[in-house]
Order: structure tokens, then C-alpha cells, then sequence
């Protein structure tokens, strides 16, 4: 392979994904990130004794990370551990129902039957149901791209086109899951696996029901040293084979001629470079840096997923009801995706997220305290009055888990920290500061997506949350892995 000197915009997962497999592979890999530190979204920060992680709050796959230090041929114990929680999560409804989902499955079904109206076998079954759906999709939808034609000669894909109607793809999510249950607080925690990717699940097909599979089936785990401890070790790893990094570096654009990318322009210099990645969104990325080159409309217009609006809160007392992921649900699941989706606004009743490190990491809050990310799902940032939807929904969440857990938040809150939409687009360019690119609320979205390469400009890439295969942790990995295999067959 010939070695080739190469260029990562955004040090965020995806962008620290390709840099280690790229560096791996022999290449001369430079990043160049416009904030002071790496991990776009997954970061931290620590005020008055609480430690908080700031964006993504689920680790689960963890053999995309591991799979990282194999590629650099490093022991990963010497940069990470992680351990399982025992507890998925605790759920907590308007009626009073509360319900611990247990990792073990079959725990998991046994316990579920008591609670809800629903037989261990048929829950079992669907399980299995929705691990079929992601042995029967995960090489074509998330391992490779999907804009190659050699992707479709395989027979993990003839295999998914036989099996097409076992997708569930022509029926809603919440469709798919009322019909194979009757109790509706059951198909609202199977419904709540749409948000995952940032989609209704009235609108997004019913082949997200993979989803619950791979929480079930892999697990949930907690990091030691919390969730950006993921950033922190895969970007000393990556310092440690001969990845260069640039902090504090806007690009202000990348450079093509003769429609081959050949570096960028960064302040007044210009950089050449074989080969160019774009770590950044889809959208600024051409509308900042690719402004010479024609923009593929139809796919940077789709409708964004939604964002989040999340309320870090150190809260002097500990709730042994409580662990590290914990969901109030609204009572009317409906009208709150309506609100944000078609009216663009949040619900008065929002389904509530808890996570709290400090049940397994107990220096991230004082002795006797807890360090809660509170977060809601709310629309992508249109020029809401997001001052005023911000007073509303702290109150309305109070007043909720107030409620629930029969007590009063004001007494107990002494720190907090807002972080909503209009900053998540600040400080991470990401376009309206939606979570995950465009949204998933189509049968179609997975080719809609922007492809990891662009065919119109050769040695120009494309990793990150808003491109193929999709944002959250795990598929931001595996789109580094994909555009450095591109790279990798293209050399």
C-alpha cells in the first residue's frame, strides 16, 4: 500500500475512528479540530464536586471500541474498562407501574410477564424476531456502504432481499409493536427505542425494532471514568501510533482541483493533503467548505432528527429507587412526538431521561449526592423561542419527577448547567443541532443518507453521525471503519 498523506476535519468518535484504523494502515493521518478538545458531542465537564458527561449517555457494542486497539495493536487494558450493568434500565409510568429491565434476557421476560400483559414466550419470540432483522441487515445497512455496487453482490444481501416482508419495513414501529402487544405501556418502552436514532416511532419503520436486540442481546455498560472516558482513550491511543492534532484550527475550506480533493485552507495557509476526511456535518461541510462545488439538495433538505435539551443538575441526595439509566414516560407517547416532529415545540408531559454516573462512579458527585443528566427529546433547532421552552420544561419535569418519586427537586438541586439545541449547533456544527443527521422517519432513510465518499470528487471522504450508516456511538465507529476500508481499497 502506498502510504498517503491524509486530512480528518472534526476529531469527534467517527473522526477518531478513521484516524486510528488510517494510522494502522500506515498512512500520515492530521486532524484538525476547531475546539480545544477531542470528542464532539461525547465530552465532560466537572463544577462544584460533580463530574458530567455531556452528550451520549449509552455505551453498548463495545466491541467496536475494542475492535480499535486490535486494528493499532495495542492492550487495551492499559487505555479502557468498562463492566456490564445488571440493570438496562428503570422505567417509571403515570399509573405507578415501575419496571426494571434486567440484562439477562430470559430474566428480563420472566419479569416483564408478571408486569405486563404479556406471555414470557411471545416477548421472547420477539426478540428473536429482532435479532433476525439485524443478522439479516447488519453487513449491508451498517458494516459496509451502501453506495457500492459491490455491496449488493453478497449473499448477506440476497439473503436480505429474500426476507424482506420479515423486515417489517411497510409498517410503522409502534404498529409493528401494538400489533404484537396489548398492554400499551409495553409498546411504549419497545416505541421509546425510536428516539435512539432520533425518529418518531408513529413515522419510522418497524425494522428499528433491531434496536432492543441490541441493547438485550449485547448489553449496557458503564466505562471506568464515565462515558468520555471512550473519547479519552481512543484519542491517547491514537496519539500513541503518530496521529497529529491540530486544536483550536477552524478549516475554512477544502480544497479541490481537477476534481480531486487536495488539502484544505486553514486561516491563510493551504494544507495539501492526499486524501481529505470530512469528519464535520454533512450540511456545513458543503455549505462552508465545499462552497464551489454543487450540493446534493434532496439529501442535505431531509427532515433532521430530533435534539435534545438537557438539564445537568447536582442533586443533594441519593435515590437507591434510581441507577444509571432511568426513563419517566409521558402519558400520552402520541402527542409528545407530534409536538416535536410536526409542530416543532415540546410537550407539557415530556418523557423524562435520568442517567447518573455516580451510582457506579462515585467520585463524579460528593458523598451522599448524585450527578443527573436530565434529558428530554425536542425538536431540531428552527428558531424556537428556546429561552421560554427551556423555563417550561424544567418546571415540567420537576413537577413530574416531583410526582413519582414524592419529592421536591427545588430543595435538593444546588448546581445546574442547560445545554439545548442552539448550543449543541455552537459547539459542534452540528446542522440545527440535531443528534443524528437527518432523520430516520422513512422506510427510505437509510438511502437517503449521505454516502462516505463522494463520487464527483475523487480522495474526498465522509465519516460521522450525519453520514452512512448513522449517529450514535456504535455506528459513528463503524463509519470511520467503512471510510477506512474505502480508503484502504481505493489505495
Amino acid at each position: 500500500m502506498n502510504k498517503k498523506s491524509i486530512i480528518i476535519i472534526g476529531a469527534g468518535i467517527a473522526g477518531l475512528s478513521s484516524a486510528i484504523r488510517l494510522r494502522s494502515q500506515g498512512h500520515n493521518v492530521t486532524v484538525f479540530e476547531a475546539n480545544s478538545y477531542p470528542g464532539g458531542k461525547l465530552t465532560a465537564f466537572s463544577e462544584q464536586g460533580y463530574r458530567f458527561d455531556m452528550g451520549p449517555s449509552l455505551f453498548t457494542m463495545p466491541q467496536y471500541v475494542e475492535d480499535l486497539f486490535k486494528v493499532a495493536g495495542k492492550d487495551i487494558s492499559k487505555y479502557f474498562s468498562y463492566k456490564k450493568k445488571d440493570i438496562i434500565c428503570n422505567y417509571f409510568y403515570e399509573d405507578g407501574t415501575t419496571f426494571s429491565a434486567l440484562a439477562n434476557v430470559d430474566d428480563f421476560a420472566e419479569e416483564a410477564s408478571q408486569v405486563f400483559n404479556v406471555d414470557k414466550s411471545a416477548l421472547l419470540e420477539y426478540l428473536n424476531k429482532s435479532k433476525r432483522k439485524y443478522d439479516l441487515t447488519a453487513s449491508l445497512f451498517l458494516e459496509k456502504s451502501l453506495h457500492k455496487g459491490s455491496t449488493y453482490l453478497s449473499k448477506d444481501t440476497l439473503k436480505a432481499i429474500f426476507n424482506v416482508n420479515a423486515l417489517d419495513i411497510y409498517t410503522t414501529l409502534d404498529g409493528l409493536n401494538a400489533k404484537v402487544f396489548k398492554d400499551n405501556r409495553l409498546v411504549q418502552l419497545y416505541n421509546r427505542f425510536a428516539t435512539y436514532n432520533g425518529s418518531s416511532p408513529y413515522k419510522t419503520p418497524g425494522i428499528m425494532s433491531m434496536i432492543p436486540h441490541l441493547e438485550q442481546y449485547y448489553g449496557t455498560f458503564i466505562p471506568k471514568g464515565g462515558m468520555h472516558q471512550i473519547t479519552q482513550s481512543m484519542f491517547q491511543l491514537s496519539k500513541d501510533i503518530g496521529v497529529t492534532y491540530h486544536f483550536n484550527t477552524k478549516v475554512n475550506e477544502i480544497l479541490v482541483e481537477n476534481n480531486r480533493a487536495c488539502g484544505v485552507l486553514v486561516g491563510g495557509d493551504i494544507i495539501k493533503a492526499d486524501i481529505v476526511v470530512s469528519n464535520a456535518d454533512v450540511v456545513p461541510t458543503y455549505r462552508n467548505l465545499l462552497p464551489k462545488e454543487k450540493a446534493p439538495e434532496k439529501i442535505l433538505q431531509q427532515p433532521r432528527s430530533s435534539s435534545a435539551l438537557i438539564f445537568y443538575w447536582g442533586v443533594k441526595k441519593e435515590f437507591p429507587e434510581l441507577d444509571l439509566h432511568n426513563i419517566f414516560f409521558s402519558k400520552d407517547y402520541p402527542t409528545e412526538f407530534d409536538y416535536i416532529f410536526n409542530r416543532k415545540n415540546v410537550h407539557h408531559d415530556p418523557t423524562v431521561y435520568i442517567n447518573i454516573t455516580s451510582k457506579d462512579e462515585h467520585d463524579d458527585a460528593p458523598k451522599g449526592c448524585e450527578n443527573w443528566f436530565v434529558m428530554i427529546n425536542v425538536p431540531s433547532n428552527t428558531g424556537q423561542d428556546w429561552d421560554s421552552i427551556i423555563e417550561k420544561s424544567r418546571e415540567n419535569i420537576k413537577h413530574k419527577v416531583n410526582r413519582l418519586l414524592n419529592v421536591n427537586l427545588d430543595d435538593l438541586i444546588e448546581y445546574e448547567s442547560v445545554l439545548d439545541p442552539r448550543l449543541i449547533e455552537s459547539k459542534t456544527q452540528s446542522y440545527q443541532g440535531a443528534l443524528y443527521g437527518a432523520s430516520s422517519n422513512n422506510k427510505y432513510a437509510a438511502f437517503l443518507r449521505h454516502p462516505n465518499f463522494k463520487s464527483s470528487i475523487k480522495n474526498l471522504f465522509f465519516c460521522g453521525g450525519s453520514v452512512h450508516p448513522g449517529g450514535g456511538i456504535p455506528l459513528c465507529l463503524l463509519s470511520g471503519k467503512i471510510v477506512a476500508e474505502l480508503i484502504e481499497n481505493n489505495s
